[in-house]
């Protein structure tokens, strides 16, 4: 009963409902996938090996580096350890490299919810245009009726309030997410100039490594 009635709500919105359905699935398909991509990147922090890491390089102890950095999981550790096992450029080129690759895989589909969020109340806007337009039609029309006028105009409110919706849900994980890539962008950036600073002082003898 409760299926039929929001079908026949759905119907009520035009066809212009199908592309913005679209985008309803499309929104919950991307925050799920985000969300649990997050939760589980957020298990394989390892903070206190990070820490150790960064302190042996400060020791100038890379094969102690490689050691505790061999098997993690944690996006600036393994970022670190591609610096480290890069044998054919720079360190810092090598950094930059690995910082892109994580920053890449973090920030996937984001550009999928931007556009959702622009592209939903465009949607419903132009389900009020054309139900706007189907009810000034009637409204020329000989036999006019009330029916028919008012089922535009609800076509036009529905499809605009569907948009809304979309883009508003959307909005909350989306600036969720990207500031989650932010903060990961920074710890990256910050890991990567410690390593910079400790090549160019010397600490990081690239002979030990290949």
């Amino acid at each position: 009963m409760a299926a039929n009635i929001v079908f026949q709500f759905f119907l009520k919105g035009g066809p212009v409902m199908w592309p913005i359905l679209f985008c309803a699935l499309a929104a919950v398909a991307v925050v799920g996938e985000r969300a649990f991509w997050w939760w589980r990147e957020s298990r394989k922090r390892d903070v206190p090996r990070r820490e150790k890491l960064v302190a042996a390089l400060e020791n100038s102890d890379v094969e102690e580096a490689q050691r505790l950095a061999q098997g993690s999981e944690d996006p600036v550790i393994r970022m670190i350890r591609h610096s480290l096992n890069h044998e054919h450029t720079s360190i810092p080129v090598a950094l930059q490299m690995a910082a892109g690759i994580e920053v890449e895989r973090a920030g996937r589909f984001l550009n999928v919810m931007d556009t959702l969020v622009t592209l939903a109340p465009l949607l419903g806007l132009l389900g009020t245009v054309t139900g706007l337009m189907r009810a000034f039609l009637k409204v020329g029309e000989a036999e006019l009726s009330v029916m028919a006028v008012t089922g535009g105009i609800g076509e036009a409110l529905i499809a605009t309030a569907c948009g809304l919706l979309i883009a508003i849900v959307s909005l909350v994980p989306l600036n969720f997410f990207s500031g989650k890539l932010a903060r990961l962008q920074f710890e990256l950036e910050t890991a990567a100039s410690n390593v910079e600073v400790l090549a160019n002082a010397g600490k990081l003898n690239r002979e030990v490594v290949k």
